[in-house]
């Protein structure tokens, strides 16, 4: 097999590509491109537990946990207890966190639009659809 028709290859270049890009959308705001998605992902539900978090975003435990504990460290969240079990941590974005990530939001959609400028809409959801087959 040629490394061009693997697909392993494939989806780890576009995937490098993809965070570089991202990346440098976000640089500017003082945050890294994971700390970034893991504000959105809260802009779009707060206050969850950090099991959720984690699989709304798709990183392990380890990960998460470094980047929360950064996130934490800039004043952009806050863990608290949950009210009814004491050994569930809820995430929760500080004020600040939570101007930063409306900050991110349009930049995000910015972003996503001219990386992908090159695919139709059709083209795009066809490999939207196909990206979460796999």
């Amino acid at each position: 097999m040629h490394l061009d028709d693997c697909v392993f290859f494939s989806l780890t270049t576009a995937a490098r590509r993809a965070s570089k890009y991202w990346k440098q959308h976000v640089t500017g705001f003082g945050v890294t491109g994971v700390q970034a998605m893991v504000l959105h992902a809260l802009q779009e539900g707060d206050r969850i537990l950090s099991v959720e978090l984690g699989e709304r975003t798709q990183l392990d435990s380890a990960t998460l946990t470094g980047v929360l504990d950064r996130l934490e460290r800039d004043g952009l969240i806050e863990r608290q207890r949950h009210d009814r079990d004491r050994r569930a941590i809820l995430i929760c974005l500080t004020p600040q966190g939570r101007e930063l990530a409306e900050q991110i939001h349009p930049v995000m959609e910015q972003a996503n639009r001219s990386f992908t400028g090159n695919l139709s809409d059709a083209e795009l959801e066809q490999l939207k659809a196909l990206l979460a087959r796999l």
